[in-house]
């Protein structure tokens, strides 16, 4: 039994740290003559980790967390941003913040820009202190809305240049591409799945009762069918589900088939797809935030490349973790003890790590 006591704290302890992956933000900058208007947009989940540690945590907020939070928010808003043009500094004229439709907290700074030329410089000040891996998709346009730069920064690199701007342009430069590349996708989609400790944890749930190499393929299909398809549809707009209603879904998901993993004793429930593909719809839409918070359905340029290249690195992290996690369990399933003891454990735990989310995500 010590394998899987190995097992279970390095597979399922470690998700009592997060429930979701440390996520993407966005900035979009429309410099015009005079002014640099730039509205950045954060999860509350994320930006929440910038504010004193004695301010209750919640995962989705609603208008009455916000305006808790807002004083401080608005003190957080300056430091938000070092802007130079030329090499001076330049500090805001003005900021505001408001909580948008879809749990997304926007600050909006307008910065004066001394002349009709210079070198823009932006440095995403609080990128590094936000949780590791987060990333920020910055993209500044001219008044006529041609892209002037665009960057997705971390805390390795938060500095976006502009290099020498003109915001009144005669003649508009060729436009760069508005999304990453397709690589870039594919690695979104990575980093994702490997951070989204819900959606593994979902899916460790459905895998660690799989009595054969058959169904675990079926169970791998059906989740990767269903999230795909409500991906694509959230992406493009065409259902619209909001982040406070898709979080807690996703919690009770993994409460339910931990639950369902008790009562059966750890053998292999029936109608376990219907039960997948049924869930993996709700998943999907969890997966769908950070392209919709990319501008992906709105974004000019070809939309299939993307969507599909971040789902293939979803797809490509989902079979890595499977490939080291499963025979893990195969090995431990022929141990009789690990049978009796070891499965309702482990979906013990997977229980309480879903309520513990539910709950997070509701009343806490």
């Amino acid at each position: 039994m010590r394998l899987s006591r190995a097992l279970l704290a390095t597979l399922v302890l470690p998700l009592a740290l997060r429930g979701h992956d440390p996520g993407i933000s966005t900035a979009q900058g429309e410099l015009s003559l005079g002014a640099l208007v730039l509205t950045t947009g954060f999860a509350p989940a994320d930006i929440q980790t910038l504010l004193p540690a004695s301010f209750p945590r919640a995962d989705v907020w609603g208008q009455a967390e916000f305006e808790a939070a807002r004083p401080l928010l608005l003190a957080l808003a300056p430091g938000l941003w070092d802007v130079a043009w030329s090499g001076a500094k330049v500090p805001p004229r003005e900021v505001s913040v408001e909580l948008l439709p879809g749990d997304n907290v926007s600050f909006r700074h307008i910065l004066p820009v001394p002349g009709p030329r210079g070198d823009l410089t932006l440095r995403a000040a609080r990128v590094p202190d936000l949780p590791e891996g987060h990333r920020q998709f910055v993209v500044i346009s001219d008044s006529v809305g041609s892209t002037v730069a665009k960057k997705l920064v971390s805390s390795r690199d938060y500095t976006v240049s502009v290099g020498t701007a003109a915001p009144a342009r005669a003649a508009a430069a060729p436009e760069p591409e508005e999304l990453p590349s397709a690589l870039e996708f594919i690695r979104l989609g990575v980093e994702h799945i490997w951070t989204g400790f819900d959606h593994l944890l979902f899916l460790f749930a459905l895998l660690v009762v799989c009595t054969s190499f058959r169904s675990t393929v079926a169970i791998i299909t059906c989740f990767t069918l269903a999230h795909s398809l409500t991906l694509a549809l959230a992406t493009l707009d065409v259902v619209n589900v909001p982040g406070r209603l898709v979080e807690p879904l996703i919690a009770a998901s993994i409460v339910f088939v931990g639950v369902e993993n008790l009562v059966r004793r750890g053998a292999e429930p029936p109608g376990r797809l219907v039960l997948t593909f049924a869930f993996g719809l709700v998943h999907g839409f969890g997966f769908a935030g950070i392209l919709r918070d990319l501008g992906l359905g709105s974004a000019p340029g070809g939309i299939l490349l993307p969507l599909f290249s971040f789902n293939l690195g979803v797809e490509v992290g989902q079979i890595a973790i499977a490939a080291v996690v499963l025979p893990v369990v195969w090995r431990l399933r022929k141990n009789k003890m690990f049978l009796a003891r070891g499965v309702p454990a482990l979906s013990g735990v997977v229980t309480l790590m879903g309520l513990y989310w539910l709950l997070a995500r509701t009343v806490l």
